[in-house]
């Protein structure tokens, strides 16, 4: 009988042992904050004179850790080094490779606050979320196992009289995985080993704002038994060195997870074939979205309100699947309206380190000046409801801003934020309130608040998201309950943490025998 996958639990940080366990991890984080990590070329540690360094985005003089900058000449190395290792590893068994990451769970679940507070420090992520962003990485890695061991035999095909047919999957090649910020444990994790499970060796480019989770989790594998070479850690020199390895002719596939405008940078360049390249590259792209909430006139108006608020401030609305439209039917728009204003005045902005805090900064001064120029812009567009305000005299903090009487086509509706910002608008059906949420590039996330089995079953139909969610908010996926990933220009709607994900890197090999 099959075993009933379970997630990692989220801890409960009203029960006392687990709040001084995490004050403890916060304080053992702090005694390793601006240490230097090398780069991880075929297990070798490489430095160079170049430096990024990651500052703590609540405290933006707080140095979190400085790592080297990659070059393109070291991108050759890392190049190298994971061609050699594939030679090898791609011949370990699926069981062998599952462990791996079995044991690199088990490592990671012990270090769990001890992670959650790099995420704290390196990104501004409040306990509950850096908590989930934790337990969700310990989740992909155990997945990802389970899913590679069922896999490994691959699908059974017929055979006729006379002949044996097999149907197996064998690895790609060399992938170039490239994280983002926002979730740079569980995402960066993620992505990663769903290439290293399936046989594959990786070149690993985090986020320039998020290194030294990166290079934590690094060590965790190397820990976990993975032989050299196999994950090869590069940050820095993003722009330059990132594009050398899409373009590069030994690049099998690029995985990644980022802004609309890279992702069909990436799209483009890898489609190209370069000299001496023997295959088309595969591209797995996760690249925004422009979410929205529903909330029909016959529902719970409570829960929309909290549904709304939750999604759209949840970690300063910096996921691909906040809320930033509202979208309500006139005859509840008002009530709905002022009730998540109410609640949007409750939440305590500030200092991430502090247990109260539920939202803390945005993640650097660009992304700070970008938001801010956004509530510019919705202060001409609709009316300015509550928050606008921003400081960004110590760390890059912005209040959680609400505009209503917003117009469908408006900049603040149509345009990807990544920030505190939630636009409301008004709409006289259900109809037009689909119509409204279809109406951007994007797929990615969206909910509806609806007591209305009719109205609910047509937006099962004609929401057209990756990611549809009933009577809830459209945020917090998790592994193997909710595949996550959408159309249009949120990407590939490559599924991440669903049972078709680590299909996308690898091939299928038919053999059939005569006899």
């Amino acid at each position: 009988m099959a075993v009933r996958y379970q997630h990692e639990p989220f801890t409960d940080f009203s029960v006392y042992q687990n709040e001084k366990a995490f004050h403890a991890a916060l304080q053992y984080v702090q005694t390793q904050l601006g240490k230097e990590y090398p780069l991880i070329i075929g297990g070798k540690r490489v430095t160079t004179e170049e430096k990024v360094v990651s500052y703590n985005p609540a405290n933006k003089t707080e140095v979190v850790g400085i790592v080297s900058k990659a070059t393109k000449a070291l991108a050759d190395e890392a190049m190298e080094a994971a061609l050699h290792a594939f030679e090898t590893w791609k011949n370990v068994t699926p069981e062998a490779r599952a462990n791996v990451l079995f044991r690199a769970a088990a490592i990671l679940r012990r270090r769990k606050h001890e992670f959650s507070a790099y995420l704290v420090k390196e990104v501004g992520k409040p306990w509950k979320e850096a908590d989930a962003d934790t337990a969700e990485a310990i989740d992909f890695l155990e997945y990802y196992a389970r899913q590679m061991i069922s896999l490994k035999n691959g699908v059974p095909v017929l055979s006729r009289s006379g002949e044996r047919n097999t149907f197996r999957y064998i690895p790609l090649g060399v992938g170039l995985i490239i994280s983002p910020f926002n979730f740079p444990l569980a995402i960066m994790a993620g992505t990663t080993v769903a290439a290293i499970v399936t046989g594959n060796t990786v070149i690993l480019r985090p986020s320039d704002r998020a290194p030294i989770v990166a290079a934590k989790f690094v060590e965790v594998m190397e820990e976990a038994g993975l032989p050299a070479g196999v994950l090869n850690y590069l940050p820095g020199g993003e722009a330059e060195v990132g594009e050398y390895l899409v373009e590069h002719p030994q690049t099998r596939f690029i995985s990644f997870t980022g802004s609309r405008a890279v992702g069909c940078r990436i799209y483009e360049r890898a489609a190209i074939v370069q000299p001496g390249q023997k295959w088309l590259k595969r591209v797995i792209a996760e690249m925004g979205g422009k979410d929205a909430i529903i909330v029909d006139k016959e529902a719970d108006l409570e829960l929309a309100a909290q549904s709304i608020v939750a999604s759209a401030f949840g970690f300063s609305g910096q996921k691909c699947s906040a809320c930033s439209r509202a979208i309500v039917l006139e005859d509840v728009y008002e009530q709905v309206l002022n009730r998540v204003v109410e609640l949007t005045k409750q939440l305590t902005v500030g200092n991430p380190e502090e247990q109260c805090t539920l939202m803390g900064p945005v993640i650097d001064q660009a992304a700070y000046n970008k938001i801010m120029s956004y509530i510019e812009i919705g202060k001409q567009e609709g009316k300015l409801m509550t928050g606008g305000e921003g400081d960004d005299s110590k760390g890059f903090f912005i209040q959680p801003t609400v505009f209503a009487d917003v117009a469908p086509t408006a900049r603040l509706m149509q345009e990807e934020i990544f920030g505190p910002v939630v636009a409301f608008t008004k709409v006289k059906t259900f109809d037009e309130a689909l119509e409204v949420a279809n109406n951007t590039d994007y797929g990615l996330t969206g909910a509806v608040i609806s007591n209305n089995r009719a109205h609910l079953e047509k937006a099962r139909e004609e929401f057209h998201v990756g990611n549809l969610y009933f009577n809830r908010g459209c945020t917090g996926a998790i592994v193997g309950y909710h595949p996550f990933g959408g159309f249009n220009m949120s990407g590939t709607d490559s599924k991440a943490g669903g049972p078709d994900y680590l299909l996308l890197h690898m091939q299928a090999k038919t053999v059939c025998e005569a006899f």
